[in-house]
This record gives structure tokens, sequence and C-alpha cells, in this order.
């Protein structure tokens, strides 16, 4: 890439920047509306859904480690009201609808998800024909609409036919998202959901490459070209093109971080001020917070480990023996730098908030002020959730439960 700019930083500012654009440098001022939460998905630009229900399932749980007490249910209010839709982005994500002409020629391509949906559309038609019959005729629908007829699996995790149809539809866009029910999707035809949507309003294919990547710089604050592909899923080979266009057209600008001289990261002019804030020492991050194994801080395991230092690997697909931090570890975010880890269970019909184990990372010291500020996140996820009790089982190192546990019995 061409295009320079004398601005040096240093890792620590390259740090700030990136939890300032995901909102995670200070305590959200609060308290949180339904406005706050869009705007945090409009910050983040696509919040991923998954549906792991241990502590909250994770779109739930990325909101609330940037906005502390909200509920829940504006989430689905906002699907429902078309402020956010359901589409493929870095996976299956919550997008803000002003997105909508960026994702459209993808979903017409039908190559996102899993399978080439173009094609199983045309092999399966009787199914397809039947079912887009029974929506127009009937309304939207869940897969529970559909009893299964076969008497056996059908593959895809044991997926019926009908359902297997309902999401290739959804992936090439005649299907949308309407509502969720139980978070169960509820498909409806995309024009009914979208009944103003104008074809002619979608953003050529050819152009989606460089909004995404503009709109990848301004989520990250500053990003090394490498971790760019990964936000949206886009071509490493496109992305390396689209780049060196817009460093030498001025739409990003370079700036060399200290010990990535060989690789200068990038930034949008307009987040010029902020690089400059955190060059002068001025963004001095204070959040103390859990982060779901899916936050689009993290989510790119190669980024957070060359920015924090952070291996991280979520361990609910690995085999229980073989798990060292938990099912679902969450990584536990202080004051700018990723410290530990969290294993903990919500059991809701008890009103009990279980912390099965902490880890703290190699060379992290376990004092007052982390175990105060971690007990502090502690209670604000478990008061989420409406538990009463909090209770904490291990902790390594051994000296971090004891700081632990007196905190806990400070704040009962």
């Amino acid at each position: 890439m061409t295009g320079t700019n004398s601005m040096h930083i240093s890792l620590d500012a390259v740090r700030s920047i990136q939890l300032a654009a995901q909102g995670l440098l200070a305590p959200f001022p609060g308290p949180a509306t339904k406005s706050d939460v869009l705007a945090v998905i409009r910050q983040m630009g696509a919040l991923q859904i998954d549906t792991i229900n241990v502590v909250a399932r994770s779109p739930y749980l990325v909101l609330w480690s940037r906005l502390g007490d909200y509920q829940p249910v504006w989430l689905e209010q906002l699907l429902e009201e078309r402020a956010i839709f359901e589409y493929w982005a870095h996976a299956a994500c919550f997008l803000p609808i002003e997105d909508f002409p960026l994702f459209r020629n993808w979903m017409k391509d039908g190559h996102r998800g899993w399978v080439d949906s173009r094609r199983w559309i045309e092999q399966h038609a009787e199914v397809v024909d039947r079912i887009l019959g029974h929506i127009r005729e009937h309304g939207p629908v869940r897969s529970a609409t559909f009893e299964r007829s076969d008497g056996q699996a059908s593959g895809w995790w044991n997926w019926k036919e009908e359902k297997i149809a309902l999401e290739q539809l959804f992936n090439v866009g005649d299907l949308m998202i309407v509502r969720r029910h139980n978070f169960q999707r509820v498909y409806d035809l995309a024009e009914r959901v979208m009944p103003n949507w104008d074809e002619a309003d979608s953003i050529p294919y050819e152009e989606t490459f460089r909004e995404f990547i503009i709109k990848t710089v301004r989520c990250l604050g500053i990003a090394l070209p490498a971790w760019i592909p990964d936000y949206f899923r886009l071509s490493k080979t496109v992305t390396r093109s689209t780049l060196q266009e817009l460093v030498r057209d001025g739409t990003l600008v370079e700036v060399t971080v200290e010990g990535w001289e060989a690789t200068p990261a990038l930034v949008l002019p307009a987040d010029l001020p902020l690089v400059e804030e955190a060059a002068a020492g001025r963004l001095s991050p204070s959040l103390t917070t859990l982060l779901s194994p899916f936050d689009p801080l993290i989510w790119d395991r190669a980024r957070v480990k060359a920015l924090f230092g952070f291996d991280y690997m979520i361990e609910c697909y690995t085999p229980a023996p073989k798990r060292i931090y938990g099912y679902f570890s969450l990584p536990i975010l202080h004051k700018g730098r990723l410290v530990g880890r969290l294993d903990a269970k919500a059991y809701r019909k008890e009103k009990i908030f279980e912390v099965r184990s902490v880890h703290l990372e190699p060379g992290i010291t376990a004092d007052d002020e982390l175990a105060q500020d971690l007990v502090g996140a502690i209670s604000r996820c478990a008061g989420w959730h409406g538990a009463s009790q909090v209770l904490i089982r291990q902790a390594n190192p051994a000296e971090l439960l004891r700081l632990l546990e007196r905190e806990i019995r400070q704040v009962s």
C-alpha cells in the first residue's frame, strides 16, 4: 500500500482506540434505553447471534457488557419494528436496517451461510413451492409449524426438510425474519417484511467491498490490514486490492504502531482526533466487565491475541475431560486488559448466579482492586439476571478466591 502519515502510536494506544470504538472504554453512563441498544448495534456494525444460554444468549450478553442493566426484550422489539434485521455478516447477526442495501446483493447470490442456496432451492422445488404457498396464504411461520412426515432425520443437525428450505429461502433473501418467538426464528415473505423496498436501492456488488472495509475500520477504530476481512467475512484477495485503492484516494490513512512498523495500521480521517487523544494518553480505560465468547472485540482470535496477548478458545465444543477453563468461559476485561476468564451459569428459577471458576492470565496479580472490580462486574451481571445470590466455587490463583469471597460478603 501507498500513502504516508507521520503519526506513530503505541500498542496501548491501539488498544484504547479499539475499546473506545467498540463501546468498551468506560462504564455506560446509563440508565440504558431501547435507543441505546440500537446505537450499540450500529456502533459494532453487527451483533452475532448464538443460542447457548448458560449465562445469557450471546447477543444479549454483548449488549450487557456495554450497557449494563437493560431490558433484553428491546432487542426483539427492534427486530419487529424493522430497526434491525437478521442476515449473515461475521456469522448470523442482527444488523442495522440502514445496512440492508449493502447486504441485498449478497442475499441474491445465495452463497452466504452453509451451502449454495440457489442450487438447493432448484433441486427441491416442490418443498420450496409448498412452503412459500403456505406462507402466502397463512402468514409468518416457524420451523415448528411443519411436522416431520418422513419418519427419519434429514441431516443438517437432524433438521427436517422444511426447516432446511426455510433457511435456504432466508439465505437468498426470499424470506426474512419478522420476529423471534422464544428466540426461535419466525419467517415471512421479504416483500411483507420490507414492503417499501426498491431493488434499485441495492448497492452494486463491486461497491460493497469498499463499504464493508470502511465500516470495519470504523467499528474497530484502527485496524491492521490482516484484521479487516474477518469482521464481515470478506475475500482476503479482494480486500487487499481494495485497501490499496482506499489508501491511495485518502479514504483510509496509515498510522505506524510501535513494534508493528512494517505494517501500518489504518484509520478513517474522521477518527484521527481519537487517535491523537490515545497517542497523548487521554483515553483511559476504566471499564471492568465480562465478555461473550462471540463479542466483536474478541471474535477474531488472531486479532485479540496480537492486540491483548490473550489466547482464547471457547471450550463448549471441547469434550468435558479436555476443558481447561470451562464450558462457556467469559473473558474478563479489566481497565483495558484481558486479565482472565470466568466460567459461570445462571440458575434463573433459583435466582442463583454461580461462578464455577475464575482463572487469571499469567502475570496478572490478584489484588484488592482487581477483586473489587471483578466482584462488581459479577454482581451487576447477577442482578441483571434477577439473581439474589452469587456463589464462587474456584479461583486460580487460590488467593483470588479469598479476595473475591471477601468482596462478595461486603456487597451482599
